[in-house]
Formats: structure tokens, sequence, C-alpha cells
């Protein structure tokens, strides 16, 4: 009867510490791990929302920058740190395409990441160096076909990846040589400098150098034209079955408390609700998509399927 008492009153007072814990979070500063470079699209998103948060929260929030491994480093880094709510990932389109393009990662897609909340719907463009002599996209694959491995792609990010990847096999497989960079903007000065000719990349890289007349935009990843660049084609007027959409959520570990989860959300779309807050994602050509954790939960699992389907069509295998 005594040991009862003693491990009830041990379980009381465990709750207790715990329930304290929670109201009082957060009590220290939190981060939010940005799996690519600084300067990219996810990197200036993630640093206007976690200003807004800072607010809000009583605490700093810090952008920490781990870049490598097509966002595999970063993510593993959430994945095993503690699930106190004071370590979070910046999640893109390419977290949910690593299981198709690794054999072997360090942390389980949907077992070891928590969805908290969707940010942004990003913008891509396909841009080419200037010194091409194509100004559209059906130009582009028929200068392609009748100059094979004449001309190299450039891809910063695993969304940029499958992007071109689907672009290549719905336009029939081009003999283009693809390069690989660590992020986009270091991609982007060699689109610049014409060592490789073709890219999808995020505006926020590219678009200064179309202004200064050496890059030029072909088309959007988007189903319809973008509201920031409506004289832009979308994919889908040439290919109806594209289907790659850029977005970024808010994700932590595993066995995170539901509080704190919903604190976060909470936390998140109020950020991105804020008028000011719209206006700085706007001259990014970022659109705000907070949510739910529930929603974010079942958009990711289906993203972690298209992707996987969309690389496997796409002829991609894990590496």
């Amino acid at each position: 009867m005594h040991q009862r008492l003693t491990r009830a009153i041990a379980a009381l007072g465990l709750l207790v510490m715990t329930s304290f814990a929670l109201a009082q979070y957060p009590t220290k500063p939190i981060s939010i791990i940005v799996p690519f470079p600084a300067g990219t699209a996810s990197d200036l998103v993630t640093r206007i929302l976690a200003t807004e948060m800072s607010m809000t929260m009583g605490q700093p929030v810090i952008v920490q920058n781990r870049p490598g491994a097509n966002s595999a480093i970063g993510a593993a880094a959430v994945a095993a740190a503690p699930p106190d709510g004071y370590t979070l990932l910046l999640a893109t389109a390419g977290t949910v395409a690593l299981p198709a393009m690794v054999k072997s990662l360090p942390y389980d897609t949907l077992r070891d990441l928590t969805p908290i909340s969707t940010v942004s719907r990003f913008v891509l463009f396909l841009y080419v160096n200037s010194e091409l002599p194509v100004k559209t996209l059906p130009e582009l694959l028929e200068y392609a076909r009748a100059n094979p491995r004449k001309l190299n792609y450039a891809t910063g990010n695993p969304v940029g990846i499958v992007a071109s990847a689907q672009l290549l096999a719905l336009a029939g497989n081009l003999n283009i040589v693809h390069v690989p960079y660590k992020g986009e903007p270091a991609a982007v000065v060699d689109l610049v400098s014409n060592r490789v000719q073709v890219m999808f990349s995020s505006p926020s890289s590219a678009d200064n150098f179309v202004q200064s007349g050496k890059l030029r935009v072909l088309a959007t990843n988007l189903p319809q034209r973008s509201p920031f660049a409506p004289e832009v084609p979308s994919m889908n007027e040439y290919f109806p079955k594209f289907s790659v959409t850029a977005w970024a959520g808010l994700m932590g570990p595993k066995g995170m408390p539901k509080e704190i989860v919903d604190r976060l959300s909470r936390e998140v779309v109020a950020a991105l609700n804020r008028p000011e807050t719209k206006e700085k994602l706007d001259r990014l050509q970022v659109v705000t998509s907070g949510s739910t954790p529930t929603v974010f939960d079942t958009f990711f699992r289906e993203q972690v399927e298209l992707y996987s389907r969309l690389l496997r069509e796409a002829g991609v295998q894990p590496e």
C-alpha cells in the first residue's frame, strides 16, 4: 500500500510539473532550423515569421541555417531533438520528396516529425540565361532537342529537382545535363554567368537578374498564372499534367505535447494574418497559408505520396 501511494504521489508530482512547464512555455529561445542556405526563399520567409512570432511569444525565435544533403541534415537534426517545442523545422516540399530520393534517411519522414502549421506557398519560375536564343518554353524544348547535352540545368533544392524531372519526363526526357547545387543563390550565380542555362527558381533569388536583362523567365509552376507576374504563362498551359507545387510549413520532433503544438500553430496563424507580415511576404511573391496541425498533417501525408509518384513516373531512382 505504501509503495502504491508513493508511486501515485510521484506520478501526480510529475503531472503537476509537466502541466506547469507547459503553462510557462516558452521559457527560453526557440530555434527554427532552415535546411537551406541563408538568402534562399525558405530562409527569408522563416526570418519574417520568426520576427513576428518573437513579438508575441515572450522569447526570441531564432533562425538557424543547416543546409546539406538536399535538406536531410536539417530535418534529421530536428527529428533527433527533444520534443519540448524549442527546436523546430521549416519543412518544405523537399522534405516530402526525400523518401523517394534517398535510400536510407536517418529518420522516418512520417513518424519522426510533428506537423504544426503550413506557412506559405512559393511561386517558382523557369528561368533561362538570356544568351540562349529562346523566348518561350516550346522554343526551349525545341532547342534542347536539336542540341543534345549542350544545355545544363541547375537545381538548388529537392523541389527544383522534382519540378525539373517532371518537366523533362513530360517533354519526352530531353538530353540535358543536371548540375545540382546546395542552394538557389549559388545556382543562380552560375545561371547568370551561363555556366548553366536553365533553372527552376524562386523569384527572390533570380528576379533582379531578369530586370537587368541577364535572365529570361519562361513559365511558372503554378496551376494558373501568378498574380505577381500575370504575363508569364503557367506550366499547365503547355503540360496540363504538371503538378509540382512549392510550399513551407512548421514542424517539430515526434512526441511534442499537444498543448505546445496547438500554441505554436495559433502563433503561426496569427503572425501570418497580420497585414504587415502579408506585405513583407508579398514582396517575395509568397502567399501565406497558415493551418491547424490536423490540416497540415493530412496535407503532408498527401504530399509524400504525390512526390513519390512523381519521381517514380519521372524515372528518378533513390540513391
